[in-house]
């Protein structure tokens, strides 16, 4: 018996390492065909240039506006209810049946597949609320999609912070507002931005819950209210792609790009703010 753990502690290794080297391999292999059929299409023009049914005329400024307003009003929507909620159950819910039923199916909601969302939205959003296939409803529909993250990553931030904090801060006469304003949230504020950060760049990058509410493949127009129909970056990357002419293959190319440095950027964010975050961390 200690042989056989012995050789698996042995293999494990190895094989971990393998598989890392494998993914990162063919991760790089994709990146590098996407950049040489896209980086050479990318310009001002096709930053700034409307769709067309010509490729070499075609932009994706409505489409990067579109995912723009979409990022910005899911932002509004979805982070201070996230944020709440997660600091309502961390911190103020009691200990129930109920309660945890509740933070059960507020975990499990993070994996349902992101077309369930999708229809979910275009039943109440598009149907109910009459917002039809308009920036708002899209923007609902995707802050249902990422509040479980948001809540969950608010939560594992304030269990983070240490119980000696909130102790002393109410051994000095401070009410429980006070304590969780002006101790646990600076302590927790740079875990709650990064799974807020993490969860918009998901967002941005979602088509799924957006074709199921209607959000339409061509917009020959600039979104100007969140009442106006739209389109992403990630609907017009699929609709070139299902064009014959390879024209419109190396516009979806050079859309990825664009799309890919947006979630790179996001994504360093993240980052960034998480290690400044534990490097101003005094206890």
């Amino acid at each position: 018996m200690i042989k056989g753990n012995n050789f698996k502690e042995k293999i494990f290794p190895p094989f971990a390492l393998f598989c890392t080297f494998l993914g990162v391999i063919l991760l790089l292999i994709f990146l590098v065909n996407i950049l040489i059929d896209g980086l050479s299409r990318i310009d001002a023009d096709f930053i700034t240039s409307l769709p067309s049914r010509k490729a070499e005329k075609a932009g994706i400024l409505t489409a990067w506006t579109g995912s723009l307003w979409i990022m910005i009003m899911t932002a509004l929507i979805s982070i201070p209810i996230g944020v709440c909620a997660g600091i309502y159950m961390e911190e103020y819910s009691k200990k129930s049946k109920l309660n945890t039923l509740i933070e059960i199916n507020i975990a499990n909601l993070a994996g349902v597949p992101s077309i369930i969302y999708g229809l979910l939205g275009l039943e109440v959003f598009g149907r109910l609320l009459g917002l039809g296939n308009t920036i708002l409803a899209g923007s609902f529909t995707l802050s249902l999609l990422i509040l479980p993250i948001i809540i969950v990553a608010t939560r594992e931030s304030i269990k983070a912070v240490p119980k000696s904090i909130k102790d002393a801060s109410y051994a000095l006469g401070a009410t429980k507002w006070e304590t969780i304003t002006n101790h646990v949230l600076p302590y927790s504020v740079g875990g709650i931005l990064t799974g807020v950060i993490l969860s918009i760049s998901r967002a941005i990058g979602e088509t799924a819950p957006l074709i199921a509410i209607g959000a339409l493949a061509y917009v020959p127009f600039i979104a100007q209210s969140p009442f106006d129909e739209f389109t992403v970056l990630p609907i017009q990357i699929f609709n070139w792609t299902t064009r014959p002419q390879h024209a419109f293959l190396v516009n979806a190319a050079a859309a990825i790009i664009v799309l890919l440095l947006i979630t790179f950027i996001l994504n360093g964010i993240a980052v960034y703010l998480r290690n400044k975050w534990k490097m101003n961390l005094r206890y």
